[in-house]
């Protein structure tokens, strides 16, 4: 039998990725599929940065249609009645006492541990195992999102794509937003970008790439970790509202916005580099060339991550246009050549972005990550 009520846990690890995905799931399972939805979150104030409607001060508030709870590390509320299904976001452990409430119930919750996204082969030999809890009668299983039918596959909302395609084919629409956000409309031949990353010294590398480039560049800034990486290009410290100009460059340097106005950006752009998990899969709807900046990790346990994606990612592409597209993609994220990386990636853009539009069909073929999770919850319930 499906739930009809969820209980979604997340601790907010790198500021917006975490919470990101569990903001975007709650949604979907609420708005998209009409289910109860309470999200536990331990900082609101972070949370707040996407949800421009959030109120941090608020232990409990109603948002999209969503009972939005500040979870507390310590003192959980002991009277909570633990939802039909229970989502740990990331591994995040969930409270000893309501651990115990879920044990309590006459029907068991289904208890999912959603996982970080991979395209890694082992992730698919763990996907929906088992684990049963070592001292109360309860079993959790684990929930792999990832990029072919035997993953769990990737959030994507009802009527997303056709928004997306509606929106890209609308000028006028677009030069609204461009309006909106204090920019200029495109000029005849520039390549407009979208640069989202961690702290990452390449970035440099491929502005001036671009400011010595034959074509007119404009790259689009939104806060964030690797805003220092770009204000050294230019020597100058940079913030929201900055434009600084450099040769055939012209950044501007944007507030952090929600999550619908940034899936506008990468919608409005020519290429998009984006980092970690979140906005990797909203880059996938938007059906453009795109640049991953994967979350570093230790002793480059993430190069293997990047390699796993690309295998995926490229596959069945020409020799020539995927070996270019994982030297970028490489060179990125080991601080290598991006000048010549870019310099052979470049010719490649107008068969990328077709190959982009194929690559999001193939995704979503077999549904998308809450339609696969509610089937696989309804099995075990």
């Amino acid at each position: 039998m499906s739930p009809r009520s969820w209980d979604i846990f997340c601790t907010v690890i790198d500021n917006y990725g975490d919470i990101g995905v569990a903001w975007r799931l709650a949604r979907r399972l609420a708005r998209d599929h009409g289910h109860d939805v309470r999200l536990w979150v331990d900082d609101l104030a972070s949370f707040a940065r996407i949800a421009p409607g959030l109120d941090p001060a608020l232990p409990q508030q109603a948002l999209a249609g969503i009972d939005i709870r500040h979870w507390p590390q310590t003192d959980f509320p002991a009277d909570i009645a633990p939802a039909d299904a229970v989502i740990e976001a990331f591994g995040c452990r969930l409270p000893d006492s309501f651990e115990a409430a879920m044990a309590a119930r006459a029907v068991k919750p289904a208890w999912i541990n959603l996982e970080y996204l991979s395209a890694e082969d082992w992730t698919l030999s763990h996907h929906k195992l088992p684990s049963p809890h070592p001292r109360l009668p309860l079993t959790k299983h684990f929930f792999f999102p990832g990029f072919d039918a035997a993953s769990g596959g990737l959030i994507c909302e009802d009527g997303l794509i056709d928004a997306r395609t509606c929106w890209q084919a609308d000028e006028a629409a677009q030069n609204a937003y461009w309006l909106r956000r204090g920019l200029p409309p495109r000029v005849a031949g520039e390549l407009r970008v979208s640069l989202f990353a961690y702290h990452n010294p390449a970035a440099s590398q491929l502005l001036q790439a671009w400011a010595d480039g034959p074509l007119p560049v404009r790259c689009l800034v939104p806060e964030g970790k690797v805003l220092p990486d770009v204000a050294g290009l230019f020597g100058r410290a940079l913030r929201a509202g900055d434009h600084a100009r450099l040769g055939n460059l012209d950044v501007h340097v944007l507030p952090l916005s929600d999550q619908d106005d940034y899936d506008r950006l990468l919608w409005s752009c020519d290429f998009n580099c984006v980092r970690g998990e979140d906005s990797l899969v909203r880059s996938q709807w938007a059906a453009r060339p795109m640049l991953w900046h994967i979350y570093p990790q230790d002793d480059d346990a993430h190069i293997a991550k990047l390699e796993a994606f690309l295998e995926q990612y490229c596959a069945g592409l020409p020799a020539g246009m995927a070996a270019a597209l994982r030297a970028l993609n490489l060179a990125w994220n080991r601080n290598g050549d991006i000048p010549t990386a870019w310099r052979d990636a470049a010719p490649w853009l107008p068969a990328w972005r077709e190959h982009a539009t194929n690559w999001q069909q193939h995704l979503l073929k077999d549904g998308d990550l809450a339609a696969r999770l509610l089937h696989f919850v309804g099995e075990i319930s």
